[in-house]
């Protein structure tokens, strides 16, 4: 019997039977995990020359938007004119399942000069080891400050993690992905990318933005799932999103790179509170006590 591509690729859930434990004995029952799958990236010239830049653990969904919004916010992309065509390898030397869990982004020129392409990423959906490690590091590719962006009404962030998992349909399934939204200034949902990763999820949404010719995102929020870290501040502000909200704490370097390039970063997004960790300018009216409070 022979099987069809469409069975081989990895999708987003993955079906399990597991046994459930409770005070009145041990059942099994079918249940529906997130799929976690490794995603190799690679870079190919114009004249057929071809780099392995990253190798991501991720769910698998939005590939392309993912390796596109990889490569951006690590600089190695700086417009989509620089991308010829993304696909799946056709490698023969792979296993023809494994196909789908490399990615080729083939370029309209030839590979970028770049400190990045010196070594290999390794980019970890639980450690989030993905690029460049400093804010000096962000200053010397020539990030700027963020820019004025919208007023926000405390009332709209608020609302922004109900609306978040609201259109998150994998998770609903499995409860066990991260996501990240990227809303209006009045709190309209513009898209939403679910992965294992918080930052990839980041990812999948800024590649989308740059495929789909958005970028820049100076009018746009970003909601994520769990902590706001450093690297998730770099991705936004290389998309050039001024407002960031999680729905936990931020890390104190993802506060210092607020601070440094005046990046408004709200946290513990939780019913009618949160706190402004840095430029609490872009909120408007901000009720007494919503920046500053530990909430956890």
């Amino acid at each position: 019997m022979t099987t069809r591509a469409s069975e081989l690729r990895p999708g987003p859930s993955t079906r399990a039977r597991i046994t459930v434990v409770s005070d009145t004995g041990a059942a099994q029952r079918p249940d529906v995990l997130a799929t976690e799958e490794p995603m190799e990236i690679r870079l190919q010239a114009a004249g057929g020359a071809q780099r392995t830049v990253a190798v991501t653990m991720r769910t698998p969904g939005r590939d392309f938007e993912l390796a596109a919004g990889f490569l951006y916010g690590e600089g190695v992309l700086t417009g989509p004119g620089q991308v010829g065509r993304i696909s799946y390898c056709t490698d023969p030397e792979l296993d023809e399942e494994q196909r789908y869990n490399v990615v080729t982004v083939a370029l309209t020129g030839p590979l970028p000069e770049l400190p990045a392409m010196d070594r290999h990423f390794l980019v970890n959906s639980a450690c989030g080891v993905c690029g460049k490690e400093s804010l000096e590091a962000l200053r010397l590719r020539g990030c700027a400050p963020a820019p004025a962006g919208p007023a926000v009404d405390p009332a709209t962030v608020w609302e922004l993690p109900e609306r978040l998992r609201a259109a998150q349909a994998v998770f609903a399934k499995t409860g066990g992905l991260h996501a990240a939204g990227l809303f209006s200034a009045t709190g309209e949902v513009v898209a939403v990318r679910e992965d294992v990763g918080r930052h990839n999820a980041v990812d999948k949404l800024i590649g989308w933005a740059l495929l789909a010719g958005q970028l820049p995102l100076e009018h746009s929020l970003l909601m994520v799932s769990g902590r706001a870290s450093y690297e998730i501040m770099q991705k936004a502000l290389a998309a050039r999103i001024p407002v960031v909200a999680a729905v936990s704490a931020p890390s104190s370097l993802a506060v210092a790179l607020a601070k440094d390039f005046e990046m408004t970063l709200v946290g513990f997004v939780r019913g009618r509170r949160f706190n402004i960790y840095a430029d609490r300018d872009r909120i408007t009216a901000s009720p007494p006590g919503t920046g500053g409070d530990r909430t956890d």
